[in-house]
């Protein structure tokens, strides 16, 4: 893969993140507890410094893109389609708290579009180093 789909791939969950964070608005804050609502806000910075240093095309991409899009996929997933579990839940299987079609749209996108941009700069962290490796040996 390429930084132009990391760039891609990070889009596709910036639109995730903005939509699922104005769904949680439009649901009422008051739905969630609040672990959910700090691992949310931890989330969404590390992801926003993950997307700003893509689209900086900064050399730290590809790692901040490992560090932050799996775990905030896996996270995102975890807190809301598993059915309720633990304080850190917002499940929204069986849910009454309004999750609607957009609510759905908004998890899926984000979790797709996380863990794209966390597999994406694997391959190009991995790329880099087999570069790198082949470099030092000749």
């Amino acid at each position: 893969m390429t930084e132009r789909g990391l760039r891609i791939a990070a889009a596709v969950y910036a639109v995730g993140l903005a939509v699922h964070t104005v769904d949680h608005f439009r649901r009422g804050l008051d739905v969630i507890t609040p672990y959910v609502f700090w691992g949310g806000n931890v989330s969404t910075v590390i992801g926003l410094i993950a997307v700003a240093l893509i689209f900086a095309r900064h050399r730290l991409a590809p790692l901040a893109a490992v560090w932050a899009g799996l775990p905030i996929a896996i996270g995102v997933a975890s807190v809301h389609l598993l059915p309720h579990w633990s304080e850190l839940s917002d499940a929204f299987p069986g849910s009454t708290t309004g999750v609607t079609a957009m609510s759905w749209f908004a998890v899926l996108t984000e979790i797709a579009g996380a863990s794209a941009v966390g597999l994406i700069g694997f391959s190009m962290l991995r790329r880099s180093l087999a570069g790198d490796v082949v470099r030092a040996s000749a």
